[in-house]
């Protein structure tokens, strides 16, 4: 069972972020009483500069930034799909149009490169998603090239394009489902990173803006106040931390299985 705690971990922070949803309208509510107050039973994480409660905090932030990163993992995995799977079935121009567009991206850090985007842009959400989305895509379409062009050369593939079979219909049912498996493992791993990335940019203030409970802010929050009150980071950081490694380890255990 101690092989699959990350499927524990994982299910417990899904469950997290649905009743987080809940709490964003309770977890601003200011008590001074309780300024920096350290943890305690009923307490679990201790309160920040404003006194409020930490704990329901990082819940509400789970329901927060995993809607956010799901949506900049998928809308990622989308774009490199289209535009490998094209590139490699057309080959010619667009292929060498599209395999230097990807070089140009990695070219630059991914992370650094999304940061000088969003900032550019202005703070918000919003600007992150597009952000992270902009350099996100390239991973994907750069396997799924790597994976067509090897999947085009399988021999009922090119019995099905003797036969006549239309390009699109050829894709759908016999390229594509063989591509998925590779693009599930590679978006498994793409979100852990992008929790990181995204609590990373709120934590620069490009993200969400208080009182907003996203992790990074949180992080952000309580880096004011190491020296008097060190216990603000402890949840969002065992948030951030607990979730990547546990999305890690069952990218990790996909891609053995899919060998």
């Amino acid at each position: 069972m101690m092989h699959r705690w990350w499927m524990f971990v994982l299910v417990a922070w899904a469950v997290a972020a649905g009743c987080g949803i809940w709490l964003l309208a309770e977890v601003n509510q200011v008590a001074l009483a309780q300024m920096f107050a350290p943890p305690r039973p009923g307490l679990w994480f201790g309160a920040d500069d404003l006194g409020r409660a930490i704990g329901p905090r990082v819940l509400a932030g789970a329901a927060i930034s995993c809607p956010v990163v799901a949506l900049v993992v998928a809308l990622s995995l989308s774009v490199g799909m289209i535009v490998g799977v094209s590139a490699a079935w057309l080959g010619g121009l667009w292929d060498l149009i599209a395999v230097r567009i990807m070089d140009v991206f990695l070219a630059f850090p991914g992370i650094l490169l999304a940061i000088a985007l969003a900032a550019l842009l202005g703070a918000g959400m919003g600007n992150v998603i597009f952000a992270l989305c902009t350099v996100g895509w390239v991973g994907f379409a750069r396997l799924a090239r790597a994976q067509v062009l090897s999947l085009k050369q399988r021999e009922h593939v090119q019995a099905a394009r003797v036969l006549g079979t239309p390009d699109f219909q050829l894709l759908r049912r016999h390229v594509v489902p063989l591509l998925m498996g590779p693009l599930v493992v590679e978006a498994v791993f793409a979100f852990g990173t992008t929790i990181a990335a995204e609590a990373g940019m709120s934590f620069l203030g490009l993200g969400a803006q208080a009182p907003t409970p996203s992790w990074g802010n949180m992080l952000r929050e309580a880096a004011q106040y190491l020296l008097i009150a060190p216990h603000m980071l402890l949840g969002p950081s065992i948030a951030i931390v607990s979730l990547v490694l546990a999305i890690q380890a069952g990218g990790e255990r996909l891609r053995e299985r899919s060998r």
